[in-house]
């Protein structure tokens, strides 16, 4: 079953644990110095937030699936949406092991597809934006390289 995923970028880890923790009524399931992720079942919603972004708020949105079937069916319909993908493979990033691929809506709001294999010690490599700011996920597709095809890492 899929998972829908939310990445904010906040200012201040602590107090958004805190609000996040009130509002979810659970800890988080994975705590770093610069990152948390709640694994919600009501909603079904992969929850993270890092201080790793320079623009705070929303920094992506994403699916997560359980398989390969799934992520082959997801990846198909990325294919019918009318706009590049950018498939990044097997790759570490936000302190997991997973294979994802990328593309941006029509508003240049970048969706992640990932099945995740396993989790790290590491969060990954941050990603610079061409405007100068930093993402707050390892490599994900900027507007501009978006629609060239090129990759952005």
């Amino acid at each position: 079953m899929k998972r829908m995923h939310i990445n904010l970028s906040v200012t201040n880890l602590d107090d958004s644990i805190g609000f996040y923790t009130s509002l979810f009524d659970m800890e988080p399931t994975v705590r770093k110095q610069d990152y948390a992720r709640w694994m919600l079942d009501d909603p079904r919603v992969n929850f993270a937030i890092t201080t790793r972004g320079e623009r705070k708020g929303i920094d992506h949105l994403g699916i997560q699936v359980e398989n390969e079937n799934e992520l082959d069916e997801v990846y198909s319909r990325l294919r019918t949406a009318n706009a590049p993908v950018l498939e990044q493979g097997e790759t570490t990033c936000c302190y997991a092991n997973s294979v994802k691929s990328w593309i941006l809506d029509p508003d240049s709001i970048p969706w992640e597809t990932f099945l995740t294999r396993g989790e790290s010690a590491v969060f990954g490599a941050d990603e610079v934006h061409p405007r100068g700011q930093v993402s707050a996920c390892c490599s994900r597709p900027q507007a501009d390289s978006a629609k060239t095809g090129s990759s952005c890492c």
